[in-house]
């Protein structure tokens, strides 16, 4: 009677240890959205136009087009100021320098402004990336509570059953063993 019930206690623990591993298994296996690496996706895809604008935005935005940008201005206005080298192409209102200007703050706008959009895009698939990661991560860790929550609520418990039977029939074994010694 005692092995029967033992017997079922261990088969009920090996059926729900079974669906948690089939569930994990299942969810582990399951390839509905991989993992993309974002950074390789965005390179493969990215057309001529793209990448040359993003070379501009980064070298617009460096410390090197700044500080070249301001020696030419400087230079640009001493030259026509003070008529080095006899050149004077420029006189003081710089209408010359100020269509210059505003050709290369046209012409740089847009490309920044692509940049800058891309970026928004990386940025986008990134997080969505992300979701999709912590999505999958939360289920794993949904499915290791489960299992921890079957070995706390269930096999603890019916270890210490089972140990109680355990005990119970080496007690009657023992009972039996001095009997048969007494005979």
């Amino acid at each position: 009677m005692n092995k029967d019930k033992l017997d079922k206690i261990i088969k009920e623990d090996h059926k729900h240890t079974n669906r948690l591993d089939k569930r994990m298994g299942k969810m582990m296996n399951d390839h509905s959205y991989d993992i993309v690496d974002v950074d390789k996706q965005v390179q493969q895809s990215m057309t001529l136009g793209q990448k040359v604008a993003d070379r501009v935005a980064k070298f617009g935005g460096s410390w090197t087009f700044l500080i070249g940008f301001i020696v030419v201005l400087v230079s640009w206005i001493t030259i026509n100021s003070l008529h080095l080298f006899g050149a004077n192409f420029d006189p003081f209102p710089f209408i010359l320098l100020n269509l210059f200007l505003s050709m290369v703050s046209a012409l740089q706008a847009p490309l920044i402004m692509m940049s800058q959009n891309r970026a928004s895009d990386y940025d986008r698939m990134n997080s969505k990336n992300d979701y999709h990661i912590n999505l999958k991560s939360e289920e794993e860790i949904r499915i290791l509570h489960s299992k921890l929550d079957h070995i706390i609520h269930e096999d603890q418990p019916n270890n210490l059953e089972i140990q109680k039977m355990q005990m119970k029939l080496l007690d009657e074994i023992s009972k039996q063993l001095s009997s048969l010694q007494a005979k």
